[in-house]
């Protein structure tokens, strides 16, 4: 059965259409609290949690989901605004059997997701997402009315949360000579961020800390740094620290207000955690987006680099599967297991600024951790057309041309989970390759 409710990462859509509107989202609630209370067999605590980002629509999708879930006997527990990565840890540590985010990440306002965790802190996996979906279709009785959930909402979770990060990090941790501009979207991390780096000593300089409900993402946060890079340059900060809007991924900044790579930073905390004898399994988990620098560096120091599909919750899956405890997506998403179950933005960034208040050099000198393969991204529209995916003659086209690069380069293809377009990411040290790769596909798709 192929998913066609959920996504790369949960259910994410336009507010008031057909996946993200309260209708549905009432009936998710009915679907999985019958799900996860049939898993239990009983066992179960019959409690989930839910926490959200900023966006007005989260009010809605909350009391949505919440109507669906106590209707069907789960207790429900509200903790507002507060991180991804906080749900997952408190989904475990509250014993809860489901934990919910509403966030559409880096999407702005207009768009709205739903995102899962089982009750080991974990995204769930494609094969549980496929079961939910049949749920779904199904009717389900409801239960009696002395069996409706309770619904109570709590405020000192976010204090938890903050204090494991904080506890995850060396003791003696202090930021006292560090300028800092953080950036939080706007979003769910817009009152732990700056309190943490405060408190841990630093000249703190927030932007994105004053939500609306609608400018979530707003030329700020990970993916619009243009304004956390002019503020670095204008008060000479050492760095700047980009979160999205749920805080799950992080983008850098060195000093000179220059986005860094999220394989950098994977390279030097790989590095640091393999001085320390950390690594499970002597692997890193990243996708099939990574850099080839990164693995050529990453086999220098003895560690294997397993590839997964493109999303945060396949590096996470692989890596709850395989025991490995550290890996990560170019796009800033760091998972470190040790700590976190799921991409942690704010862990990710405090982890890297113990490793430069140790090392006596600048941002910019510490994430020069290896020299990137150039690569390049494009995308092609079919249009109406049949996916070219399914064809066999351009299957064979993209097989002959790896083949002719196997040796010093690469080439990923593949289908927009959104829309009619093909994804290609080439990689090669000799940049004229990409031209010529890039024409044979184009070529072969016009004559499809």
């Amino acid at each position: 059965m192929v998913r066609k409710i959920f996504g790369t990462d949960g259910i994410r859509g336009k507010v008031n259409t057909q996946f993200i509107s309260a209708e549905f989202a009432q009936k998710l609630g009915v679907a999985c609290g019958k799900y996860f209370l049939s898993k239990s067999g009983g066992e179960g605590s019959n409690r989930v949690i839910i926490g959200k980002d900023t966006r007005r629509s989260g009010y809605m999708l909350e009391t949505a989901l919440t109507s669906g879930f106590t209707s069907i006997g789960m207790d429900v527990f509200l903790l507002g605004p507060i991180p991804t990565p906080a749900v997952g840890m408190l989904t475990r540590s509250m014993r809860a059997d489901l934990g919910v985010m509403i966030s559409a990440s880096h999407n702005h306002f207009e768009d709205n997701g739903i995102k899962f965790f089982g009750p080991d802190g974990f995204k769930l996996s494609d094969n549980v997402e496929k079961d939910l979906e049949t749920t779904l279709a199904k009717k389900i009785d409801l239960v009696e009315p002395s069996l409706v959930g309770r619904v109570k909402r709590i405020d000192e979770v976010l204090g938890r949360y903050t204090e494991a990060v904080k506890k995850s990090l060396p003791k003696a941790l202090n930021l006292r000579d560090l300028t800092i501009v953080i950036d939080c979207a706007n979003g769910s991390g817009y009152k732990c961020a700056p309190q943490i780096l405060w408190e841990l000593g630093a000249n703190v300089i927030p932007i994105g800390v004053e939500p609306n409900g609608f400018n979530i993402n707003l030329n700020c946060g990970s993916t619009n740094t243009l304004l956390a890079s002019e503020l670095v340059k204008k008060y000479n900060a050492d760095l700047a620290i980009c979160l999205d809007s749920d805080a799950d991924r992080v983008v850098i900044l060195d000093e000179l207000g220059n986005e860094i790579d999220g394989d950098q930073l994977i390279a030097l905390i790989a590095n640091n955690l393999k001085s320390e004898n950390k690594i499970q399994g002597d692997t890193i988990v990243s996708t099939v987006m990574s850099n080839l620098g990164l693995l050529r560096y990453l086999k220098d120091l003895g560690l294997n680099l397993f590839r997964t599909p493109v999303g945060d919750r396949y590096v996470s899956e692989k890596m709850k599967e395989k025991g490995f405890n550290f890996g990560g997506e170019k796009s800033g998403h760091i998972i470190m297991t040790d700590y976190s179950s799921t991409g942690d933005g704010l862990l990710a960034a405090l982890y890297f600024l113990s490793i430069l208040k140790d090392s006596g050099k600048t941002t910019s000198q510490l994430l020069n951790v290896f020299k990137p393969t150039p690569q390049k991204l494009l995308n092609l529209n079919f249009g109406s057309k049949d996916n070219p995916l399914d064809n066999s003659e351009f299957n064979k086209t993209i097989n002959e041309l790896r083949k002719k690069i196997s040796d010093s380069g690469e080439i990923l293809v593949r289908k927009s989970g959104t829309e009619p377009v093909i994804r290609i990411m080439i990689q090669h040290n000799d940049t004229k390759i990409f031209e010529e790769i890039l024409e044979e596909i184009n070529y072969m798709i016009s004559k499809l």
